[in-house]
């Protein structure tokens, strides 16, 4: 089995309530092996049987079967992860203000001209890759840039995560807890 990391989009936020506890018996059930979650926000390390993107898909049909909302699933192994945490490419005032957004596909040409003419202020956004990395001048809550537009110009799904979290799920990934 390949160890993975999975980032599920958007729970525990907007009412789509997904309990860690229960993320763990549902990614155990459908095969994966040593599950660990970090944060209440959809974090997973684990064993992934045969086909990642295959299992991915399977987690996003099965969350919506148990918890009644479908959440996308996008997930690297620990050296990806590893290679976009050092490629972000803006300096890291507060680890808590810069971001890797972790991305389904790349962004074709015509999303990224599209994305391009999305306003941010004093924030900073980049593609390296299948990442989208983002630094915010004070921070997430307080941003000029609007990263679904940014997300939803790029044509591509993906999930942010601070450098932080990042850096813990390495962790947590390599046996560091």
């Amino acid at each position: 089995m390949a160890t993975r990391i999975l980032f599920l989009r958007a729970v525990n936020v907007g009412g789509a309530t997904l309990p860690m506890a229960g993320l763990r018996a549902l990614l155990t059930d459908l095969g994966a092996t040593d599950v660990r979650t970090y944060i209440a926000s959809g974090n997973a390390v684990l064993g992934v049987p045969d086909d990642p993107a295959a299992f991915d898909r399977a987690v996003e049909d099965a969350v919506e079967r148990g918890y009644g909302f479908r959440r996308d699933v996008i997930s690297r192994t620990p050296a990806e992860v590893a290679d976009a945490l050092a490629a972000h490419p803006f300096e890291v005032v507060d680890p808590r203000f810069s971001y890797v957004s972790f991305l389904l596909d790349a962004p074709a040409a015509a999303g990224l001209a599209a994305a391009a003419e999305v306003p941010t202020g004093d924030d900073q956004w980049r593609v390296v890759g299948r990442e989208l990395h983002l630094r915010f001048a004070d921070g997430m809550g307080r941003a000029t840039l609007d990263v679904g537009r940014l997300h939803h110009r790029l044509g591509v799904v993906g999930t942010a995560r601070n450098l932080r979290t990042v850096d813990a799920v390495l962790a947590l990934a390599a046996g560091r807890e």
